[in-house]
């Protein structure tokens, strides 16, 4: 059993910052890649970042320059730091990982946090 447990999100006016958090817990060997997605009200989940076991980073292009995702390996946590924050960056925020586990591999989500950009 995998869990991924998200935290960080909030309530934050336009050019604040936050900075989110996602663990990953249970029977794990491996963690590949990790990464952040989003879905705004009526709209479809879109990918904002990806990072890999060793570290390179893709990014969405509403979001570069403002987010940064890295990981912690020997945590199995990712982070995504959010700077600069707009009122389209408002949406429930999901973390996603490729784990293999003692039972072969599998794709995770966590339960998603609730990230609003508001005056």
């Amino acid at each position: 059993q995998v869990q991924l447990v998200e935290s960080g999100g909030g309530l934050v006016q336009p050019g604040g910052s936050l900075r989110l958090s996602c663990a990953a817990s249970g029977s794990i060997f491996r963690v590949y890649t990790m990464a952040w997605y989003r879905q705004a009200p009526g709209k479809q989940r879109e990918l904002v970042a990806t990072i890999i076991s060793g570290g390179s980073t893709n990014y969405a292009d509403s979001v570069k320059g403002r987010f940064t995702i890295s990981r912690d390996n020997a945590k199995n946590t990712v982070y995504l730091q959010m700077n600069s924050l707009k009122y389209e960056d408002t949406a429930v925020y999901y973390c996603n990982a490729n784990i293999r586990t003692v039972v072969g591999g599998n794709s995770y989500w966590g339960q998603g946090t609730q990230v609003t950009v508001s005056s």
